[in-house]
């Protein structure tokens, strides 16, 4: 881990007791949705505990009853144009595969999580409420599932999805991290959440009080690690070297290679528990929608076994 440490500057430069989750307000329910084409359509749903409308992007099973894979994108939440819906063949790829795909847009630098005061500069989140107890009762009755789900992330939201299945293990029976860092609550997790934070101009205060309170430790993924137990776990990153993988995509080495290390550190953590998981670490791959796209294809079959689909 000592060129995370080394790495960290890199990223803080460029940009510059809490249990599991209760039950939501009464109230959640779709508002409008409206087809994008096929089994696409945009599903627009009312948060109580955000107090407002998220848009979700939903990808409709090929038939019959179906589980639900929840695909959280990265820093920017997607309404920046950047996500697995504009830069993806996320539409091709699951057109024929018996699974629902969700898409939430908006969560920018929140780390998907639950804010404990509403923000200046990132407004209010309740992010682990909405992705745990409100969208999935929601779509289970809206689209007639099977009740299991799946979480998956990529970049700030690869250690979010980790956090969520932690933090609600009742809601998914697997989680992918792709290109991440699952965080502890020493200085480096620390500066490295707080970094993603900064990036949006939030202030971690205003999500989890002072580094060190419990509840930066509730949210620590190697010291409750063990609440993954029974989860199928896959996880990715690659060395930072850019090669074919990135398909001409922008590349940033420095931030993948970080990914890459904490990926590593917390499979480590997963072995030392005695939990099997699934770790890829490639040799190409510097932080692109190439290899974030091969990324899910390549856990889909072990996500499809942990869902029935």
């Amino acid at each position: 881990m000592k060129h995370v440490v080394a790495l960290i500057g890199v990223v803080v430069a460029s940009v510059c007791s809490v249990g599991p989750a209760t039950a939501a307000p009464d109230g959640a329910r779709v508002v409008e949705e409206a087809s994008l084409g096929g089994s696409v359509s945009r599903m627009d749903v009312y948060s109580p505990a955000m107090d407002r409308v998220v848009t979700n992007r939903v990808i409709r099973s090929a038939g019959g009853p179906a589980p639900t894979l929840y695909l959280l994108t990265g820093i920017g939440g997607g309404v920046d144009g950047i996500s697995w819906w504009d830069d993806t063949d996320v539409r091709e790829f699951f057109a024929d595969k018996h699974v629902n795909v969700v898409m939430p847009v908006g969560g920018a630098y929140s780390m998907y999580t639950d804010w404990l005061a509403d923000d200046p500069a990132v407004g209010r989140n309740r992010w682990q409420t909405y992705l745990t107890r409100e969208l999935p009762g929601v779509l289970d009755a809206q689209l007639g599932t099977t009740g299991r789900n799946a979480i998956a992330g990529v970049s700030m939201s690869a250690g979010s999805a980790v956090d969520l299945a932690i933090q609600a293990p009742d809601v998914y029976s697997a989680v992918a991290a792709y290109s991440g860092c699952p965080w502890t609550a020493d200085a480096l997790g620390v500066a490295m959440v707080s970094a993603q934070v900064a990036r949006g101009g939030g202030n971690t205060a205003n999500m989890w009080g002072t580094p060190g309170d419990a509840i930066w430790r509730a949210h620590d993924a190697f010291a409750n690690a063990a609440a993954l137990t029974g989860k199928t776990i896959y996880l990715s990153a690659a060395t930072g070297t850019p090669g074919a993988i990135d398909e001409g995509g922008l590349p940033f080495p420095p931030i993948e290679a970080i990914a890459s290390a904490c990926t590593a550190a917390f499979a480590g953590r997963l072995d030392a528990l005695g939990l099997p998981a699934v770790h890829v670490n490639r040799p190409e791959g510097a932080h692109t929608w190439g290899q974030f796209e091969t990324d899910l294809h390549d856990s889909w079959p072990h996500l499809a076994r942990a869902l029935g689909a």
